[in-house]
């Protein structure tokens, strides 16, 4: 999946806006960070993972532990092609349930 093609992909997700933090594109729900992509050096992108989920994808060429971010919780994939595109589309959409949950029933009832 190309970067374009990426970005339409979040922005289909209801409540998806973007924005740029820390020379960062960022995808947020409500102002909150679900995937963050240093756009400056190719396509290597940080998620958020289920911690459940987090030794097995770091165990992948091109995944580790993505920095200056909560421990087992986020990953830095090192570009766009580790992931199938099916499995890139699932990955996004689990990490916007994961932000989306942290907040209030009220907020989460909007985009559900």
């Amino acid at each position: 999946m190309d970067i374009e093609s990426f970005r339409e992909y979040c922005l289909t997700l209801p409540g998806t806006t973007e924005g740029m933090k820390w020379d960062h594109l960022c995808f947020m729900i409500e102002e909150k960070i679900y995937i963050i992509i240093a756009i400056d050096e190719g396509t290597r992108f940080s998620i958020k993972c289920n911690p459940d989920d987090f030794d097995a994808l770091t165990a992948r060429d091109g995944i580790a532990q993505a920095y200056h971010l909560a421990k087992r919780q986020w990953i830095q994939v090192e570009n766009l092609d580790v992931l199938t595109d099916q499995e890139l589309k699932q990955r996004v959409a689990d990490s916007r349930a994961m932000v989306l949950a942290k907040l209030p029933k009220k907020i989460q009832a909007r985009y559900i």
